[in-house]
């Protein structure tokens, strides 16, 4: 098998085999590449939104993104935890590629997003972009396994500056890191502005707001020329912190409030762009890591914040949530925003991914796709502008991957099947799932997941479980920098 090229489906429809393919890209609609803003959650469900159907979480700006621009009904991420969700976001590759050890980087983990990756910020950095983070990295972390590398932070993955957190704010080695030329804490290039984030509330409490003053300065700064933003905000994950100007707002109680800060600061960046005239210059992209952690709902309690049953947001209609590999944990929030050249106020219901982002931006930006790995991402240019859709892209496949990094289940077409049930909950729902007997599920038709068609249709169970078994071939031949240095 070629590793160089894009490991995708050769049929529209069931019946196609699971295939190694290449493709053109779609031109973008315009001469000029545009800014590029991508707001990435933290543990937000599919249904903490008033545009997907919340009743008491307000969020107006997020619901004028979407009329403004196109949301994806059928929208995923590669993995139900944040570090190998963000991993596939920022280079358009499974998680198995990564070579991490687990789903989440803990603070002293050696391994981190290795160097050769090419991540949408280096690719950006390589056309001119100004490249920056505003919030959460959780890709690694310089630590006495690693010697401290500073290969672990984000100016080494293609980002000229950064303001967030090393990893979640729940960890006790959190904290909240700057980039800064002259600074040596914790190695040259950045400096701790507070550590031990979950003993410190008042800092907790800023992120949001933090995140957001800098991305609107660095907007301003680089508004002649272009940029990418990436902000990955820490909230909605647990614990849940709001500004004083938010607490009490929210008739949802401290979730409603974390939420509507988010609306609040996603209104105040689109604001910037008005007043600076580039707003219809500038590819606005929602979306959040995983599903909630319906764990603390289910147990009633966090270990370190105590009562969470209502601060964990929704992944309904959607089975279980963050930590599990049905549609919960996978099943995210998709905008795209790009106004006079994205047709505007309309639901897409085309599925598509995460991975497809870093070659759609590339495809808009005139960068080309590395062609020494396998790319997993497909360009949705003609899905998002509507140039005959679907008719213009490889079809839809999906891997659900687990805390190791590997397949639980693999979603072709309408069709999902299940070879192994992940649940933080413990909560299998009365199913079971091997691959000697796997579940299959319509999810178009069966959202949540809850009439099992394995017996109905033995041919297509056989179909996807001989593609999960091209994907795994190829995955083990294939190995990651980590082990090999090649891709």
């Amino acid at each position: 098998m070629n590793r160089r090229d894009f490991l995708k489906l050769s049929g529209m429809t069931l019946g196609g085999s699971f295939v190694f393919q290449t493709y053109a890209p779609a031109e973008p609609n315009q001469t000029d590449p545009p800014n590029i803003i991508i707001f990435y959650l933290d543990d937000s469900g599919y249904g903490d939104f008033a545009h997907n159907g919340n009743p008491i979480i307000r969020t107006p700006n997020i619901t004028k993104l979407m009329q403004d621009g196109v949301s994806f009904s059928q929208f995923y991420v590669t993995s139900a935890a944040c570090s190998a969700s963000r991993y596939s976001l920022l280079t358009g590759r499974y998680p198995g590629r990564s070579g991490f050890p687990k789903w989440v980087l803990a603070p002293e983990t050696e391994r981190y997003i290795h160097e050769k990756e090419i991540t949408i910020a280096k690719g950006l950095k390589s056309k001119g972009y100004a490249t920056s983070i505003f919030g959460k990295w959780h890709l690694g972390n310089p630590n006495d396994q690693n010697q401290c590398t500073p290969k672990s932070l984000p100016l080494a993955h293609g980002f000229d500056t950064w303001i967030g957190t090393n990893v979640s704010h729940d960890f006790d080695d959190s904290k909240l890191l700057a980039t800064d030329p002259s600074g040596q804490d914790p190695i040259p290039g950045y400096t701790v502005i507070a550590d031990q984030l979950p003993s410190n509330a008042k800092v907790c409490e800023s992120l949001t707001g933090r995140y957001t003053k800098a991305a609107i300065k660095f907007i301003k700064k680089n508004k002649d020329r272009p940029f990418f933003a990436y902000i990955p905000y820490n909230m909605p994950h647990l614990g849940l912190y709001a500004s004083d100007a938010f607490k009490g707002r929210s008739r949802h109680g401290l979730l409603g409030d974390v939420m509507e800060e988010i609306d609040d600061s996603v209104g105040q960046i689109r604001k910037a762009l008005e007043d600076m005239g580039i707003g219809h210059k500038t590819m606005i992209i929602f979306s959040s890591d995983n599903g909630p952690w319906i764990r603390f709902r289910e147990t009633k309690q966090h270990p370190k914040y105590g009562e969470a049953r209502l601060l964990v947001g929704y992944a309904e209609p959607f089975r279980d949530g963050k930590g599990s590999t049905w549609e919960g944990g996978h099943r995210v929030p998709g905008i795209f925003c790009w106004p006079g050249t994205i047709p505007a106020n309309r639901i897409e219901q085309t599925p598509a991914s995460t991975l497809d982002i870093l070659p759609t931006i590339f495809a808009l930006a005139g960068v080309d796709l590395p062609t020494d790995r396998t790319m997993d991402g497909r360009n949705i240019c003609s899905v998002l502008m509507q140039d005959n859709a679907e008719n213009h892209i490889q079809p839809f496949c999906l891997l659900y991957n687990y805390i190791d990094n590997k397949p639980s289940a693999i979603r072709k077409g309408p069709w999902k099947l299940h070879i192994r049930i992940g649940s933080q909950t413990g909560n299998n729902y009365g199913f079971k799932a091997s691959r000697k007997k796997p579940l299959l599920f319509q999810v178009e038709q069966d959202i949540s997941e809850r009439i099992d068609r394995a017996e109905e249709h033995p041919e297509i169970v056989k179909e996807l479980l001989a593609d999960l078994a091209v994907f795994e071939k190829q995955l083990s031949e294939e190995a990651g920098f980590w082990d090999t240095g090649i891709g």
